[in-house]
């Protein structure tokens, strides 16, 4: 997986080919969505941190993840200059397309319908993210 922005930003089509899932090329370079409800992150619970499946890039927090009903992992609120949105004009609506602020990921969508504090809802594709678990501390060595 790469992880900075020079790596990232001028790979080929064929080198996201190689590093992706034909699923997470799909949704990451294709602006794809994955079908509602078939990713294992809706139920992640556990404290750590959501990322680009692309570029390793720090997107969201457990802190700020609730259940939106939706059938997509949501967030109300992603780390400062984590991702970046555009507008997206496709299926006949004006919608706001979240992408990867590290290689231009598409994440999925964000809503202005989500719980306080932000009363935004982050609508992201599971398969554009990776969880990577808190670390937790090692306990003493019991002998």
């Amino acid at each position: 997986m790469a992880q900075n922005t020079e790596e990232t930003t001028h790979k080929t089509e064929d080198d996201w080919r190689r590093t992706l899932t034909p699923e997470q090329f799909h949704v990451l370079r294709e602006h794809g969505t994955e079908r509602p409800g078939s990713s294992p992150l809706n139920y992640e619970k556990r404290s750590g941190t959501f990322v680009c499946a692309g570029c390793g890039q720090p997107l969201f927090s457990t802190d700020t993840k609730f259940e939106s009903g939706t059938g997509w992992p949501s967030f109300f609120a992603p780390f400062e200059r984590g991702v970046e949105t555009s507008t997206d004009n496709s299926l006949f609506m004006k919608r706001t397309e979240v992408h990867c602020a590290r290689c231009g990921g598409h994440l999925g969508h964000v809503f202005p319908d989500g719980p306080p504090p932000t009363g935004q809802r982050y609508c992201m594709n599971g398969v554009a993210l990776e969880f990577r678990p808190e670390q937790s501390e090692p306990g003493p060595v019991r002998r």
